[in-house]
């Protein structure tokens, strides 16, 4: 089973209130995680899940709330180190730069770093669903990557044995390895060769 249910556990009552989408309802059963679990479980991930995608809609409408809703598609997916695609799995920067050129047809450059170089830094205050969020965890700076996906969370490949999921930024985990916030600007991208 793909699906791994630690990350959910993480996010907030806050986002139970919100209404269930019929497309997360789709992509559920689509994934076919309706066989996998009881009709009460689905339906509270739907409604977890429904928060940050409320969110992604509610700010951006169009190409962010597709890129959060093609991201949280992933969930479950093993990560890989040096991965790059769905049926090999993903590392983090891997699945960042898969979801953009995916969802928003723009390339990102493959490695952490390199893709907070060629995005523009926002505060923590200003992020939004599709933005960028950076983590030192090797003992470096801008050593991992997730997406931002609305009410303090993010989705992202954590790490060897583990799949890609959901995590809570507030976490001590993560507000102690937090690197900072970026934003992906179309017109630099567009303007500077993109390394590979």
């Amino acid at each position: 089973m793909r699906l791994i249910l630690c990350g959910l556990v993480f996010l907030t009552t806050a986002a139970l209130a919100v209404p269930v989408e019929d497309d997360l309802d789709r992509l559920i059963k689509e994934r076919g995680l309706v066989t996998q679990m009881t009709d009460q479980l689905t339906q509270q991930i739907s409604k977890q899940l429904g928060g940050p995608l409320q969110s992604a809609r509610s700010a951006f409408g169009g190409k962010a709330s597709e890129l959060v809703m093609q991201a949280m598609g992933l969930l479950g997916v093993p990560y890989k180190s040096g991965g790059t695609s769905e049926e090999k799995g993903f590392d983090c920067s891997g699945f960042v730069r898969y979801m953009y050129e995916k969802s928003v047809g723009l390339v990102l450059p493959r490695r952490a770093e390199e893709q907070a170089k060629v995005t523009e830094e926002i505060s923590r205050s200003e992020l939004k669903p599709g933005d960028l969020v950076f983590f030192n965890t090797l003992k470096r700076t801008f050593s991992h990557v997730g997406i931002y996906v609305g009410d303090g969370k993010f989705i992202h490949a954590p790490r060897p044995g583990k799949a890609v999921r959901v995590d809570d930024m507030r976490e001590a985990y993560w507000q102690q390895r937090f690197n900072g916030a970026r934003r992906v600007q179309v017109d630099k991208l567009q303007n500077e060769p993109v390394k590979n």
